[in-house]
This record gives C-alpha cells, sequence and structure tokens, in this order.
C-alpha cells in the first residue's frame, strides 16, 4: 500500500488522536451526554465509514440477514413440484441431471429415485406465492417478500457453500459482508457495534459454524462481527474485572492509547488505530449492550407475536427480536445463524422441527419492522447456502426419505429495503433440478445487495498483497428487475 493511501485511511484517526481531547475524552462524554455521543448523518452523508459519499441513493440504511444454516430443502418450503409427486419412486432422468457433481453422499447410489413433498402447497396474498403449510406465518406475509427461487451457487459442501455467501470466496480469510459494509459505510451509532451476530440451534450435532464467517478478512479488525449471546455476558470480556472501577477503566485506557500512539507514530501500523477504536468501543459498549440486550421491558404483545420462545434468550424466536432492538438503535449489519437445516434422512420430520421454530418469528420481525416504520429502509433476508436434491438419499418410502446438497437452484426470500413485494422471480423446472429462467448467482446476489444499500461493488475494494479485492470478486451483476 502506498504512503498517500496508508495516510487517506488513517487521516481521521490521526486526527482525533492528536486532538485536545483525543478519543478516550470523547468516549466519556458521550457517556455523559448521550444526545451528543450518538452522532447524526445527514441525507446522503456516511458516518465513520471509508465511503465520503455513496454511489447511489440508498434504499435500504440496514440489513438482517436471517442466514438458515444447513441448506432448507426449498421442494418442502416455497418451490412447488407437483410433477415429482406424480412420479414419485421413478428414476430421474439423465437428461435432467446431465452428469452434475454429486456429492459423496449420494454419488454412489445406483438409483435416484424422485421424491415430491408429502406436505401440501398454497398459494397466498394477491401475489398468489406458492408456500407449504410448514410455513403457515410466512404464507400470511407472502405480499411483503421478494422470493428469488433460481439461486444458484459453485460449492455443494456446508463449509466453502457458507463461506462463499458469507465473504464472496470458497476460501478462508475474505472478509465478511458485514464488515464491507461496516467498513464501507461506518455506523450511525458511537456505543454499539456497527455489525453484530447472534447464533442459534435448531438441533444438536448440526453443521458448525466459525467466526471466519463473520471475520473482517484483510480488512481492518474494527470492522468484524461482534458476538452476542444468551446469558451473563452478552459479549464476552466486556466487563471491568472485580475490583476496576470505572474512573480507573477510563485512565488505564487513556494511558494504553498514549501506548498505542507511540508505537503507531513508530510503524504506522493502521491495525493499532483499530486496536485503540476497539478497546473504546467496548468502554462504551458497557453501557449500551446491557440496555439493549434487556427485553424485559417488551410488551407481552410483541412476546406473543414473535411466539413463546422469543422469552427464551438464544433462540431463533429471541434472536429475531433482539435483531429488531439492535437496528432500532442503528447497527447498519445484524446477522444472525440458525442450524439445523441439514436434512439428509428423515426430512419430513425434522423439517417441521425447525419450521416450527422459525417460521413465526420470521414473520413477526417482518410486521415488526413494518408497524415502527423501520421495514421501507431495512432489508431482511431468509436463506442458506444451497438447496436440496429433488430426489431421495438413500430409501424412499411413502413418508420418509431425505434430500443431499443441491447448489444449481434454491429458494431465497427478502423484504423490505428498496425490493419488490410480492414477486416470485425466477424459476426452475419441473423436476426441480435445474434453472428455468432469470438465474440469479451468488455474486449477483452481493452486488444486489451492496447496490441497495448505495454501493457500487465493483469501487469498494481494498489492496490486499498487490490486488485489490472486492466482496465480489471479479463477478457479479445487479439485478435490476427485484427492485422497487
Amino acid at each position: 500500500m502506498s504512503d498517500y493511501c496508508q495516510h487517506d485511511i488513517v487521516s481521521r484517526r490521526e486526527f482525533l488522536s492528536k486532538s485536545t481531547l483525543g478519543i478516550g475524552s470523547v468516549a466519556l462524554a458521550s457517556l455523559l451526554n448521550p444526545l451528543k455521543g450518538v452522532a447524526s448523518v445527514p441525507d446522503g452523508g456516511v458516518n465513520n465509514g471509508l465511503l465520503k459519499q455513496l454511489h447511489f441513493a440508498p434504499k435500504a440504511k440496514r440489513v438482517i440477514y436471517l442466514f438458515q444454516s444447513g441448506g432448507p430443502s426449498q421442494m418442502e418450503l416455497f418451490d412447488y413440484k407437483p410433477l415429482l409427486n406424480k412420479r414419485k419412486g421413478e428414476e430421474l432422468p439423465d437428461s435432467v441431471r446431465g452428469g452434475q457433481r454429486l456429492t459423496g453422499m449420494t454419488s454412489h447410489q445406483k438409483s435416484f429415485p424422485m421424491a415430491g413433498s408429502i406436505f401440501d402447497f398454497k398459494q397466498h396474498g394477491q401475489s398468489g406465492a406458492w408456500v407449504s403449510e410448514l410455513m403457515p406465518h410466512t404464507a400470511s406475509i407472502a405480499d411483503e417478500l421478494c422470493f428469488v427461487k433460481s439461486m444458484y451457487t459453485e460449492a455443494i459442501n456446508h463449509d466453502p457453500a457458507i463461506t462463499f455467501f458469507q465473504t464472496g470466496s470458497q476460501q478462508n480469510g475474505r472478509p465478511s459482508i458485514g464488515s464491507w459494509v461496516s467498513w464501507g459505510l461506518g455506523s450511525d451509532n458511537q456505543n454499539l457495534p456497527s455489525f453484530c451476530v447472534l447464533l442459534s440451534r435448531g438441533r444438536e450435532g448440526d453443521q458448525p459454524l466459525y467466526a471466519k464467517l463473520w471475520g473482517s478478512g484483510f480488512l481492518p479488525s474494527l470492522h468484524q462481527g461482534v458476538q452476542f449471546r444468551s446469558g451473563k455476558d452478552p459479549v464476552l470480556y466486556l466487563n471491568d474485572p472485580p475490583g476496576i472501577k470505572k474512573n480507573s477503566r477510563r485512565r488505564m485506557l487513556d494511558y494504553l492509547k498514549e501506548l498505542h500512539q507511540i508505537q503507531y507514530e513508530k510503524v504506522k501500523d493502521p491495525e493499532i488505530s483499530s486496536r485503540i477504536a476497539q478497546y473504546e468501543m467496548a468502554y462504551r459498549m458497557q453501557t449500551s449492550v446491557p440496555e439493549t440486550m434487556d427485553i424485559a421491558k417488551e410488551p407481552d404483545y410483541i412476546y406473543d407475536m414473535y411466539g413463546p420462545e422469543s422469552r427464551i434468550p438464544g433462540t431463533y424466536s429471541a434472536n429475531c427480536l433482539l435483531a429488531r432492538r439492535l437496528i432500532e438503535r442503528d447497527v447498519k449489519f445484524v446477522q444472525l445463524y440458525h442450524q439445523g437445516w441439514d436434512q439428509h434422512g428423515n426430512l419430513p420430520n425434522d423439517i417441521k422441527i425447525q419450521c416450527k421454530s422459525t417460521d413465526q418469528a420470521s414473520a413477526a420481525l417482518i410486521m415488526d419492522l413494518k408497524q415502527r416504520g423501520l421495514l421501507e429502509d431495512s432489508l431482511v433476508i431468509w436463506g442458506g447456502e444451497f438447496g436440496r436434491t429433488n430426489y431421495s438419499q438413500g430409501r424412499l418410502t411413502e413418508d420418509n426419505y431425505g434430500r443431499d446438497h443441491h447448489p444449481r437452484c434454491f429458494t431465497i426470500w427478502m423484504a423490505g429495503g428498496g425490493v419488490k413485494k410480492g414477486l416470485s422471480y425466477g424459476s426452475t423446472c419441473d423436476f426441480g433440478y435445474n434453472i428455468a429462467e432469470n438465474p440469479v448467482h451468488v455474486h449477483d446476489f452481493q452486488a444486489t445487495l451492496m447496490y441497495l444499500m448505495g454501493v457500487d461493488h465493483e469501487k469498494l475494494t481494498f489492496k490486499h498483497q498487490g490486488r485489490r479485492f472486492r466482496l465480489t470478486d471479479v463477478h457479479g451483476e445487479v439485478v435490476h428487475d427485484l427492485l422497487a
């Protein structure tokens, strides 16, 4: 990186550290006077981010990404395929499969019996969207949703597939979507991270999730996702050690900042400035996080809306409610991960459990945002890393079957934040195995997300190891047909 570029990145931090008050005093002032501590950003402005001016007028100011880890079966939820029921048990034609890559779990199978869904589908709302009986609450808000039924990806196994969706690359070490957004756009709230992460689990023994999925990669570490947990300490290592008073912590941070500044003057490493900013953010979060996580004052009708599990910390329902509270406080990017969708066997029973724990809360989040006037400029995304096969993995019986990973076509949905309402975009073939029209690649999805936030995905780049990187690598086209 050239001296000019390096100076351009850290000049704001240098100014703050060399000013009379310094970062520490500014942080203390924000605690003493909260109204002045929360930055106000004029229309079209960007606070703290690299971009001083957005490339487009933003339609979404905030994102809630409800990532369904494991690969939900589109044919049990949103992609109605009556032909599969009609031809249940018959061999999938070679002309349909086309020699496409299979996982090691089904590549040895001598037979690929087609398996339709045992669950009923109906059309809902004025849009006539097909939704399974497993998702009655989602069906009730069908006219608020934008279904993309022609998603496809390149990875066929969980870890590279999730990494690809979250970072734009199947390889480890790239920044996550939330980190790109944080780095480019900054934060509208000085007292909470711009990128927050919440995890929940549908069942034990499912595919693990790793911190790399919300990591900052080669971007400054200040922009990595901060994981919020259920329990006594929502953010690890945030509280002061026993016996340390608030004023003692403040003095320690001020002296530590001075030492970091001396080191920065010697080596000019921008990560030193990031470290100072992280310490100061942690100090401010000692006040802001407990207030944000305290959902006890939420009225009963809100708990009723999100479902009974919303009163249980760490559940998907509780995390959806927390996501709303976070974006109410102008957190830029909230990432939820819910595990349990990897159903290679016993799919009918297991997917019932997953839907029961997620359907009501997902729909409630949309309606809650709408009633508060937040949905219009908040983008909500629901989906996993790939879909499932139209044939059964292993033995097919009357009421039991499983499905393997299928990257060639699957469904996600979005709502709010500048996407069209009541739209079902793209389609798959009658067998549900290939895309019939309007394919949407993962990089297209990422480019569209950035566009909705006012960012040209080709222009938000970071020079690393001699190359300029971006979220979409060297690919991606904005899908304008999805935009309102």
